[in-house]
């Protein structure tokens, strides 16, 4: 039997421009799957891929930010976004898109994914994960 490990996706990167954005996303769905403990970090122009109504139509690329909502349905339910990194690009928790998920344990309750963290906390987020990879 195979002992679960917790890991971590740090997403360091915009949305678009480059594939680190969506080539973690898909790592991720692939690492739920497997029943590891998934957990995803935001920092840096990694808080865009976070961010409401992004509209790729003039550069020609598909949008996958929706997918961020079906993570609750994969039991990948913690995303920790970096406070300052939020602040440093002049955005606040409101800009970002509404990801939730089911509570089993509270009557099905929709409860938020993403959780504000300073960048200590955050130190501490990564230090407790037995895997972290970098995007």
């Amino acid at each position: 039997m195979s002992e679960t490990k917790k890991f971590l996706y740090v997403n360091r990167k915009a949305p678009y421009g480059t594939i680190y954005a969506l080539e973690s996303l898909e790592v991720v769905l692939i690492g739920a799957a497997f029943d590891q403990d998934v957990t995803l970090a935001f920092l840096d122009d990694g808080v865009f891929q976070l961010t409401k109504g992004q509209d790729t139509g003039g550069i020609g690329v598909k949008n996958f930010s929706p997918t961020f909502r079906a993570l609750g349905d994969y039991e990948v339910t913690k995303l920790y976004v970096e406070q300052e990194s939020l602040e440093e690009r002049g955005l606040a928790a409101e800009d970002l898109q509404a990801v939730t998920y089911e509570d089993e344990d509270d009557d099905w309750a929709e409860k938020p994914s993403i959780h504000i963290v300073s960048r200590a906390e955050m130190a501490d987020i990564m230090a407790d994960q037995d895997v972290v990879l970098s995007f």
